[in-house]
């Protein structure tokens, strides 16, 4: 859908199964049809925790992808430098202080879910939101032992 191979798809090929299986809930998670988060949320989330787990691969490949969806060229950027300090809205803001709190292992709480719920989301979004910060700090992982 966007025109490129990610190179850990590339990677990975060379393990048909753990690939398939891979491939199968990344495509689980980024391209199902319900819920509240867009295209563009997701990138921003796999951003935001891909500058804390220190992947440059992941952050510039998902930053492309990002201005794509979002039509705002500069917002990844700003999440990357200091996301406490970009140009994010209430719920930009919930969604991914949401997302850090799963990257960083913090104790999740009741007081996270009432404030993404304040904002427009409901469980299962924050299940979304959660499973795609784990997800891709696995994604982060492979790209770093492979040396992308």
């Amino acid at each position: 859908q966007t025109g490129f191979l990610p190179n850990v798809f590339k990677a990975m090929s060379h393990r048909p199964a753990e690939f398939r299986a891979f491939f199968a809930y990344y495509n689980a998670i980024m391209n199902k049809d319900t819920g509240r988060l867009s295209k563009a949320d997701k990138e921003l989330i796999i951003v935001a925790t891909s500058v804390v787990n220190r992947c440059p691969y992941c952050v510039i490949a998902h930053g492309a992808l990002h201005r794509i969806y979002s039509k705002q060229p500069a917002l990844a950027d700003q999440v990357i430098v200091n996301w406490k300090l970009a140009d994010l809205s209430d719920r930009d803001l919930a969604m991914l202080e949401f997302a850090l709190a799963v990257c960083r292992a913090d104790n999740i709480t009741e007081e996270h879910f009432q404030k993404l719920e304040r904002h427009g989301f409901d469980r299962e979004d924050a299940w979304d939101i959660g499973m795609i910060s784990a997800f891709f700090a696995m994604s982060n992982r492979i790209a770093h032992f492979i040396d992308l």
